[in-house]
């Protein structure tokens, strides 16, 4: 990844890091540096690690063993050696690499994480992270093995390996061992002194990197979903009734409100929409529920958002560098309040799909909306739309599996020391599996919605804007004359939906 011209600098002091500011990183349009005052907190913590190694006195995971092995005490002399051993032997995470935005996201938060200074970290580690970050070195992280605690061992260890020359990295392109990559880009490996393997590998910031990239998709994604839904309000002549705001306001959900309201904003101006016992009394709930469920899932958005903001300027260490000089053993590594977060933000996902896709089965079956069936320009010689349903159905189906609580798994490990973990790193990997399936869906609704207007050649009769959407919508699908395979544009529009911000508040 080439950094954009004239990018911003965004500093780091692992206080104040928010996703805007992360997503500027990732995307290459902001360099990162630590910030002075975080630099000073570095040093005093690796200076309390020199004094506390230099006393003798224990401490664990800088001169004893790791997990069911911190009762074995190094000698003084292979203190270095054993954070080494502790990179080479962790990892060892299986499956495919984990994409680059993840990856960046990881490098930014463990930066972040460090810049705290309660990790005991040396300034050229640190800098040398950072620097990997801006130069685009990219280590190459498989993106399975996690338990979630002792955080993210696995995973942050091919990180780490890349500093230290080891392992495998991404530049310009091209896979290659992490000392070439670090040699093309003009960078020289660190050899790692005292606790600072452990520094850099325990933490959440896999599953946190995982989860905050799926957050952002998601939001986007949960405003593709209320656009959705006025598109096929329009198809459908749907009732506004259900949206007024003084019936809202009796159950006042702020999220339901501001669903309600952002439809009524979308469909203003539409000649399509109707009033109560204008042509039907109700509407069926996939529609005039929409409020309510759209909002409570966004509920679960801002839920997420707000924990994520947490862990994203957190120590997530083990042991943690005190600044009245103690090093004390902990728990802050384990990753719960993220695996419940992330599964909370699993259904809040899945049920954007299942509501959108019984629309879907609105629009298409002719019982239900009185138009051709299956949206077809001939009926019986073409199926039209039917299987596109089909698909919606087997991705919302796929869905409910992966929507299943990771969290509520738990299998020990190390010995038993370990005898609970919190899973949260497959919960974020089904996070983002589960958004990629359910813009998909939502790319159908469009489709679909697109279709039956065109049929009813409605497109002036729309509000302004949501027919300027559905304009964007048939530059990526036009609407059909024939039966014809969509598959790449379903694809290609369910992307797009995630790809950037489109259709505003």
């Amino acid at each position: 990844m080439k950094l954009e011209n004239n990018v911003s600098i965004i500093a780091l002091d692992g206080n104040q890091l928010d996703r805007n500011s992360l997503l500027k990183i990732v995307e290459g349009k902001a360099e990162c540096v630590i910030s002075d005052g975080a630099w000073e907190r570095v040093r005093e913590s690796r200076k309390r690690v020199e004094e506390k190694v230099q006393s003798g006195e224990a401490i664990y995971g800088v001169n004893t063993g790791f997990g069911k092995l911190s009762d074995v005490k190094i000698a003084s002399d292979k203190v270095d050696l054993l954070q080494v051993n502790l990179l080479r032997a962790d990892a060892v995470g299986v499956g495919a690499p984990l994409p680059t935005d993840v990856v960046r996201a990881m490098l930014v938060l463990r930066a972040n994480a460090l810049a705290k200074g309660f990790s005991g970290i040396r300034t050229e580690t640190l800098q040398l992270l950072i620097d990997c970050l801006n130069h685009g070195v990219h280590p190459v992280i498989p993106c399975k093995g996690s338990l979630g605690a002792s955080g993210d061992l696995a995973p942050l260890s091919h990180m780490a390996l890349v500093l230290i020359g080891e392992g495998k990295a991404e530049y310009e392109g091209e896979i290659m061992p992490g000392r070439e990559a670090l040699e093309r880009a003009g960078l020289t490996p660190v050899k790692l002194a005292a606790k600072e393997g452990l520094a850099l590998i325990n933490g959440t910031q896999a599953m946190t990197g995982v989860g905050v990239m799926a957050l952002i998709e998601a939001e986007r994604l949960g405003l593709a979903a209320d656009m959705a839904a006025c598109l096929t309000m329009e198809a459908l002549q749907g009732i506004s009734s259900a949206f007024d705001e003084s019936l809202l306001a009796t159950r006042p959900h702020k999220e339901q409100g501001i669903v309600a309201s952002r439809i009524r904003k979308w469909l203003d101006g539409s000649k399509r929409i109707t009033k109560q016992g204008e042509l039907r009394m109700q509407d069926a709930y996939s529609i005039r529920c929409i409020p309510q469920v759209h909002g409570a899932s966004w509920q679960a958005v801002g839920y997420v958002d707000e924990k994520i903001h947490v862990e994203m300027n957190a120590t997530t260490d083990n042991p943690v560098v005190l600044e009245d000089g103690r090093i004390l053993s902990g728990g802050q590594f384990h990753g719960q309040p993220m695996a419940l977060a992330m599964d909370f933000l699993k259904t809040a996902i899945a049920e954007w799909a299942n509501i959108s896709e019984r629309r879907i089965e609105r629009l298409v079956n002719p019982q239900l909306s009185g138009l051709s069936p299956f949206l077809a320009n001939d009926p019986g010689l073409e199926c039209g739309l039917m299987i596109p349903q089909y698909v919606a159905a087997a991705l919302v189906s796929e869905n409910k599996v992966l929507a299943h609580p990771a969290s509520v798994d738990s299998i020990p490990s190390s010995g038993n020391q370990e005898d609970h973990v919190s899973m949260g790193t497959i919960a974020a990997r089904q996070v983002r599996e589960i958004v990629g399936n359910a813009a998909r869906v939502i790319a159908i609704e469009m489709i679909c919605a697109s279709q039956a207007i065109s049929l009813q050649k409605a497109d002036q009769d729309m509000a302004p804007r949501t027919r300027q959407h559905l304009e964007w919508v048939r530059g990526i699908i036009p609407p059909l004359t024939q039966d014809t395979s969509i598959s790449e544009q379903i694809d290609k529009l369910g992307q797009a939906l995630l790809s950037e911000p489109i259709f505003g508040n």
